[in-house]
């Protein structure tokens, strides 16, 4: 997708390692489960949060990582934004949080639009640092998390799935602790158990080929999927599902049929540090 189709379609999807922009089609309400921070916004109307019994309705609402929860809207299009918890102040999102959830919530949403706008109407361009996207959206950088350095270390390594597989004793060894200690400081410093995490990190690195006309089944096996059943499961654990069917034991070209909620057609653009 260019420029000029990228500004008629209105979708849009910007990656890096410790943000996610998308503003595009939501699809089915399902139960999804994000190992970030998500912020959605409607683009026109009101939406709807189920987490469990409870529900929040309003133009923006804010769901903890690794909480289920399903999306409704009165739209068919969506804002979602998403934070990596590892790489922010837990008291900074409490307080965003906390303006989200209060009387600030419409002023937000429509600054997430408005920003939105500008960038769909823009040419495209080399990318963000994570503060200046946090500023265009938020109008504040939020700050670094303070963490163990061998930690944030162990955690960057994680985002990369395009060379050999990361195991939490390769960590340690990395980190210089035994592979206990390192699980332990692991969960008390991210706040999630190191194969929580790495399991959303491998799920969020098949966003950068929702664009892409590849075979998902050999896709999955070259980031550490060990069979199509782990693969499918991980999907409808984190997004909700796959749109359309697919067998991903069958390498074939019915693998090319699988897209991801809520939908094909985006742009990617970077972020960088």
């Amino acid at each position: 997708m260019n420029d000029r189709d990228r500004r008629e379609s209105g979708r849009l999807m910007l990656i890096s390692p410790e943000r996610v922009f998308y503003a595009g089609l939501l699809g089915r309400p399902r139960k999804r489960t994000s190992g970030g921070y998500n912020i959605y916004a409607a683009m026109r109307g009101h939406l709807k949060i189920t987490e469990g019994e409870s529900e929040v309705a309003g133009e923006v609402a804010v769901v903890s990582p690794y909480v289920p929860h399903s999306v409704e809207s009165d739209w068919p299009s969506i804002i979602c934004l998403v934070i990596e918890p590892e790489t922010v102040e837990p008291s900074a999102m409490d307080g965003l949080s906390a303006r989200i959830c209060g009387p600030s919530a419409p002023e937000i949403a429509q600054q997430i639009r408005t920003a939105y706008e500008g960038l769909r109407q823009r040419e495209r361009r080399g990318g963000f640092t994570t503060h200046e996207f946090d500023r265009l959206f938020f109008g504040e950088a939020l700050p670094d998390r303070n963490i163990d350095a061998r930690i944030r270390r162990s955690a960057a390594k994680l985002n990369d799935f395009s060379g050999s597989k990361m195991t939490a004793a390769d960590c340690a060894a990395s980190a210089g602790l035994s592979p206990s200690r390192f699980l332990h400081l692991f969960k008390e410093q991210t706040g999630v158990s190191f194969r929580a995490f790495r399991a959303w990190k491998r799920a969020r690195h098949l966003l950068h080929f929702v664009n892409e006309d590849i075979n998902l089944a050999h896709l999955a096996q070259d980031i550490g999927y060990p069979d199509s059943t782990h693969f499918s499961h991980s999907i409808r654990r984190f997004y909700g599902g796959l749109e359309g069917s697919c067998d991903l034991s069958q390498r074939s070209r019915h693998a090319r049929q699988c897209r991801f909620p809520p939908g094909a057609a985006i742009t990617a653009a970077g972020i960088g540090r």
